[in-house]
């Protein structure tokens, strides 16, 4: 049955294999955050297999590549439209000026990260050969794929296919090692493996042993994982005391300046008490936590707000919020810099220390090629209302009281190896975010998860404030410890869990997964040569 069905799409042709290649990415989604039916690969990886060996039939080398890139294409637009149709809620936000935008930005980005796929199943095909070797030819392609759309043109690496692997635990743990590229390589190669089913019966035993060593390598990766969560301790930091203020402010009030006061007064309510079962009083907390873009105004310019929060927060209390932050005009400009930042404040109201936010989102904070389009005298273009300048560098900011903190602004987050200042480690990440953009959508589902993610990579503790939620407290080996559900407006008591060592990825980065990927290159090329099969 199972070669009935590999032959079958091998031989699908035109408008048949685009409509396969669609279904199996759109499918392939549902391996996902929130649903993590991660099965599922093991159907949408092999159909794309079959299509691939059946692309030969275009005739020619370069026809053979064209038509598999196509055919990755259709794949990645059905995987990247599934998994990211939730995008289209922000342009709901203020309905009568952009929900005219949403269709051409639902399908304009899934089709720009298709193109991802695309090179990669081109290059997939041009490494081809039959049998096993053809898995090892599309995880190759597609791990390197993944890896340059997270990294070319300030990268996106969103839903990567090893996010199936770590909504587990105990799979989770790989991530230590190899961090989430490298775990979407070994997904790739596991789910794509039960395309041996459709192999021809004469290829005998390999039919089943390629299937059953995935399995005994998914099974290694859960012991280890297993063994790494039972043996490794995580200890709470002492004295530490953490409030997270989750406020609930609808989108469209959070940046209008007549909400300026009843803003204050939520937030001052919320910090002023709290959902844990202990109900401690601001008094006893010594870290109060805001989320991203906390105000509708400049804060270090508005003197009655701050004295406004010198009044609320007590001695020994820290409050660590986000909120824009507008510098003096440079030189040539008329204008101010404004950047995405998070503040420390003490007590008596004082700022003393910032952090701007690095990495920013295309389009959404900035315009691309902002200085080019400046310099061909299209000026007009690049005042963009709401535009943000980047930060200058990461960097571990000292904290009364706690262990020093390194602060990641919404999106910063989902950036493997990219989260901590290079020059020191920090004790704890802090996210503020704001995924009131996107409602109840798997948005913020998909966002808290790759929280978790960078959590067991760096072996750090996470401390996610968000607007609309998740907030949640993550130990460093990925675990939940305290959370407020999505649309809840509220307030978390937890402790901070204490960092573990530096783990093999954090040491390492992409080293090792760069030397897999030379290793199993050589391997293709090698077995490739003896068959010259394209």
């Amino acid at each position: 049955m199972i070669q009935h069905a590999a032959r079958a799409i091998i031989l699908a042709w035109g408008w048949q294999r685009a409509a396969l290649a669609f279904g199996a990415g759109a499918l392939g989604a549902l391996a996902m955050p929130p649903f993590g039916i991660f099965p599922v690969l093991a159907i949408s990886f092999p159909v794309l297999v079959w299509l691939l060996d059946g692309a030969s039939a275009a005739g020619g080398r370069w026809r053979t590549l064209l038509a598999a890139g196509r055919t990755g294409w259709w794949f990645g637009f059905g995987y990247h439209l599934a998994g990211l149709w939730w995008i289209g809620s922000a342009f709901l936000v203020e309905a009568d000026r952009f929900a005219w935008l949403m269709p051409a930005a639902v399908m304009a980005l899934p089709a720009g990260l298709a193109l991802f796929t695309a090179l990669g199943t081109a290059f997939a095909r041009l490494i081809w050969r039959p049998g096993a070797g053809r898995i090892l030819a599309l995880g190759l392609g597609l791990g390197a794929a993944e890896y340059l759309r997270g990294t070319v043109l300030t990268g996106f690496p969103w839903n990567p296919y090893g996010s199936a692997l770590t909504q587990y635990l105990w799979l989770a743990q790989a991530a230590a090692l190899v961090g989430i590229h490298g775990l979407t390589l070994v997904a790739v190669l596991v789910f794509a493996s039960p395309c041996m089913l459709g192999d021809d019966p004469d290829e005998g035993s390999r039919r089943v042993a390629v299937p059953a060593g995935a399995v005994l390598a998914l099974m290694c990766l859960a012991l280890y994982g297993g063994w790494r969560v039972s043996t490794t301790p995580v200890t709470m930091v002492d004295g530490v005391k953490l409030r997270i203020v989750q406020p609930g402010i609808p989108q469209d009030d959070r940046f209008r300046a007549e909400a300026r006061d009843w803003i204050l007064t939520r937030y001052a309510e919320l910090s002023d008490k709290a959902s844990s079962p202990e109900r401690m009083g601001i008094k006893d907390v010594t870290h109060l936590i805001w989320p991203e873009s906390a105000f509708p105004f400049f804060l270090m310019y508005d003197p009655e707000a701050l004295t406004r929060i010198a009044n609320l927060i007590p001695e020994g209390t820290t409050l660590i919020t986000g909120a824009a932050r507008a510098d003096t005009p440079l030189p040539g400009r008329r204008l101010p810099r404004v950047f995405n930042s998070a503040y420390v404040i003490d007590h008596q109201g004082a700022i003393t220390n910032t952090y701007d936010k690095v990495h920013l989102v295309p389009f959404g904070e900035y315009l691309p090629f902002h200085d080019r389009l400046e310099a061909m005298g299209l000026e007009a273009i690049t005042r963009v209302q709401g535009g943000f300048s980047a930060g200058d560098r990461r960097h571990t900011i000292n904290l009364p009281g706690a262990p020093p903190v390194g602060i990641l602004i919404c999106y910063e987050i989902i950036f493997p190896g990219e989260v901590t200042a290079p020059d020191r480690r920090p004790g704890w990440l802090l996210n503020v975010t704001n995924d009131a953009w996107f409602g109840f959508t798997p948005g913020p589902y998909q966002h808290l998860h790759q929280t978790v993610v960078r959590a067991i990579e760096e072996g750090l503790p996470v401390v996610r404030a968000a607007n609309n939620g998740i907030s949640a407290v993550i130990d460093p080996l990925g675990r939940i410890t305290r959370s407020l559900p999505l649309g809840t407006r509220d307030a978390l008591d937890a402790e901070l869990p204490a960092a573990l060592p530096r783990t093999v990825f954090a040491r390492a980065g992409h080293v090792p997964l760069w030397v897999a990927w030379i290793g199993l290159l050589l391997v293709v090329l090698r077995r490739r040569g003896r068959t010259g099969r394209i």
